[in-house]
């Protein structure tokens, strides 16, 4: 098949501007390594779209949370990733999580399926000269990472990123553990939580510090993304750092005393069938051996067994800020643009937002139609304008959707009402912007 246009990486974003480009008509080649003999530190498979760290899309609260009301905006311009985390979803409380292996096949088969799409399983080491998005996201293959530093004349920035161990459920003890989301939200059976004494929060917190943790001497001066700090790393800022952090127990009732715990561990749903839970907030750099030693002192996971153990690996983005125009074009060369992590935003959700905006943009310019950036106003344009121009390119760290991403409210209100204003005015701005 010829095509129009050339999309290199088939992760979240990749796919998503393929589906955005194909949607609208035009033929699209998408390239992905996975599959062709070539993988990544982080990919187990070779599907589409793979979830590499956490199954969540985070919050799906359009009225009260930045990622939530992103969601609502991709549903609305016909988003593939968020259809086929809506078709996969696990209970999850007020978050949309996702089972990642029927996910991931989901939109392997919805493009494989579209006519207008060819799925390539190649790698690419060179950047393509005619129309192109590149979205290789932050484990970009040496020799087109290669590549991109050239054209670009920039060094990439680089930083940590972690992935989370998942425990087989039936290793799971219920006899200590219990069913129960945060404040009663959900189903009250979307999260297992493990509770932890003082004593044993004190000696879970000592053995992180103790344990060996992977070295990577050469990486030594490469920051982490605090949105996936490894455990042991949040451990080293103080005692009481991951009993307010990832293992607070406040709003959950243990059964057995009636009270909120010291300290816990909850565990989130991975998959369609319940088979396989992952550690929430509990992204590691220790090694594996000490991973199943330390993590089987925590009450009711002293029998578990691990269908994958937490790791790191180093990720690369590219200084958006200063290299892409508003349309998430390559200045130097504008027949290419980037999309997804490697723009250097964070998030699955982030992640294909970009890939969709992307994909809209190319497919308006191939097409000779004129499309504007979506509003500031709207999580959108605000996630678009922080990877475009609004971030100093200088000091530019990957970021989630966030409200001070947004031009501040100037209406007076309680502080309460604000973040319904901030999702309101998007709502308005999002309808004039789709009307034009």
């Amino acid at each position: 098949m010829t095509h129009d246009i050339h999309i290199i990486g088939g992760g979240l974003a990749g796919s998503e501007a393929a589906w955005q480009l194909a949607q609208a008509g035009l033929k699209v080649k998408l390239s992905e390594m996975r599959g062709g003999g070539d993988t990544t530190p982080a990919h187990q498979g070779a599907d589409l779209a793979e979830l590499v760290c956490s199954n969540s899309f985070r919050s799906d609260d359009a009225d009260r949370n930045a990622v939530g009301l992103l969601h609502a905006e991709m549903r609305a311009l016909g988003s593939l990733i968020l259809a086929q985390g809506d078709t996969h979803r696990v209970p999850a409380g007020s978050a949309l999580a996702v089972d990642r292996d029927g996910f991931a096949q989901g939109v392997t088969e919805a493009l494989s399926r579209h006519p207008n799409i060819q799925i390539m399983r190649e790698r690419v080491d060179t950047l393509p000269q005619g129309p192109a998005i590149i979205a290789t996201g932050p484990l970009t293959a040496p020799g087109l990472a290669e590549a991109i530093a050239r054209e670009t004349g920039a060094e990439a920035l680089a930083f940590f990123d972690a992935i989370a161990p998942i425990v087989y459920r039936e290793t799971i003890d219920l006899e200590t553990a219990w069913f129960q989301s945060r404040w009663g939200k959900g189903d009250g059976t979307d999260y297992i939580n493990c509770p932890l004494t003082k004593e044993q929060y004190l000696a879970f917190h000592a053995a992180l510090l103790a344990g060996e943790k992977s070295s990577f001497k050469q990486w030594e001066n490469v920051p982490y993304f605090e949105g996936c700090m490894p455990i042991e790393v949040m451990a080293e800022r103080g005692v009481d750092t991951l009993r307010y952090g990832p293992m607070k127990g406040v709003g959950l009732d243990d059964p057995r005393t009636g009270r909120w715990p010291y300290a816990v561990v909850q565990l989130r749903q991975d998959n369609a069938s319940g088979t396989l839970w992952n550690m929430v907030g509990f992204q590691t750099k220790l090694k594996h051996a000490e991973q199943v030693r330390i993590f089987r002192t925590i009450p009711g996971l002293e029998r578990a067994e691990f269908a994958r153990l937490g790791g790191l690996h180093r990720n690369t983005f590219i200084k958006s800020p200063e290299l892409l125009d508003r349309t998430l074009r390559l200045k130097a060369r504008p027949g290419l643009r980037f999309a997804g992590q490697i723009t250097g935003c964070e998030g699955y959700v982030e992640s294909a937002a970009i890939g969709l905006l992307a994909g809209r943009f190319a497919a308006a310019e191939l097409l000779g139609h004129a499309l504007t950036p979506p509003p500031r106003e709207t999580a959108l344009g605000a996630l678009l304008a922080h990877i475009t121009g609004d971030a100093e390119a200088d000091t530019y760290q990957p970021m989630n959707v966030n409200f001070g991403l947004f031009p501040p409210i100037t209406v007076k209100s309680k502080k309460a009402d604000r973040k319904l204003l901030y999702t309101a005015r998007a709502r308005e701005a999002l309808a004039g912007w789709l009307a034009a």
